[in-house]
C-alpha cells in the first residue's frame, strides 16, 4: 500500500514540478539582435586569398551600428564589378584604403546601411603593365544579413553599390574611365567581442 501509495505521489508531483521550471526559466536564449550594445571585428575573408587584407571594427548601440575599416585587394581585378565604363582593356587593385560605415537594423540581424570609402585604386594597363594610381572618394550603400554562429561568431553576406564621380587617366594613348557604378556582393566572418 505504501508503495502504491509513493508511487501515486511521484505520478502528480513529477509533472507539476517540470511544469513549474518550465515557468520559471526561460525556454529561449536572448537573440543575438537583442542587444543593447555590442562591440564586433570582422574581415572580408576573400581578400587574404587575392593577397591582400581587410579588417574592421564596428560598436553597435540598439539598432544603430558605426564601423571603421581597411581594405587592400591585392591581386583581386575590382574592374569586373564596374557596371558602367569597365573596361577589358585596364584592370583595377584595391590599394590601401579606409571606410566609414553607418547602418541600421530594419528587422531583426537585416542590416541597411551607408558608407564612404577612400579609395585609392592602381590601374593596370594589360597591354603594358604600366601602373597609375586614381583616387576616389566612393559612396554607396549596402545590405546585409548577419547570420550567427553560436553566440559570438557570424557570417555576413551583402550587397554593395559604390557611386564615384568621374575619374580617368591616360595610357600611352589610351584613355581609362573608371567606372561610377560598381556592384558587387561581399562576404564578411565577424566575431561579437563584448555585449550587454
Amino acid at each position: 500500500m505504501k508503495l502504491n501509495l509513493l508511487s501515486l505521489l511521484l505520478f502528480f508531483a513529477l509533472p507539476t514540478t517540470l511544469f513549474s521550471q518550465d515557468q520559471s526559466t526561460p525556454i529561449t536564449k536572448p537573440h543575438s539582435y537583442d542587444v543593447k550594445q555590442a562591440f564586433e571585428i570582422e574581415s572580408l575573408v576573400p581578400m587574404f586569398f587575392t593577397g591582400g587584407y581587410h579588417f574592421a571594427v564596428g560598436y553597435r548601440y540598439g539598432k544603430f551600428r558605426v564601423r571603421a575599416s581597411v581594405i587592400n585587394g591585392g591581386t583581386y581585378d575590382a574592374e569586373t564589378a564596374g557596371i558602367n565604363n569597365n573596361s577589358s582593356e585596364f584592370k583595377r587593385f584595391y590599394k590601401t584604403s579606409p571606410g566609414i560605415f553607418f547602418g541600421y537594423s530594419v528587422w531583426k540581424n537585416l542590416e541597411l546601411y551607408g558608407f564612404a570609402e577612400f579609395h585609392t585604386f592602381s590601374i593596370e594597363q594589360k597591354s603594358t603593365k604600366i601602373e597609375k594610381d586614381i583616387h576616389s572618394i566612393d559612396l554607396g550603400g549596402g545590405l546585409g544579413y548577419q547570420f550567427f554562429i553560436g553566440r559570438y561568431f557570424y557570417i555576413q553576406p551583402a550587397l554593395h553599390i559604390y557611386c564615384r564621380k568621374d575619374h580617368s587617366l591616360n595610357f600611352e594613348g589610351r584613355k581609362y574611365n573608371i567606372s561610377n557604378i560598381d556592384f558587387s556582393p561581399v562576404l564578411r566572418l565577424g566575431v561579437r567581442l563584448w555585449s550587454k
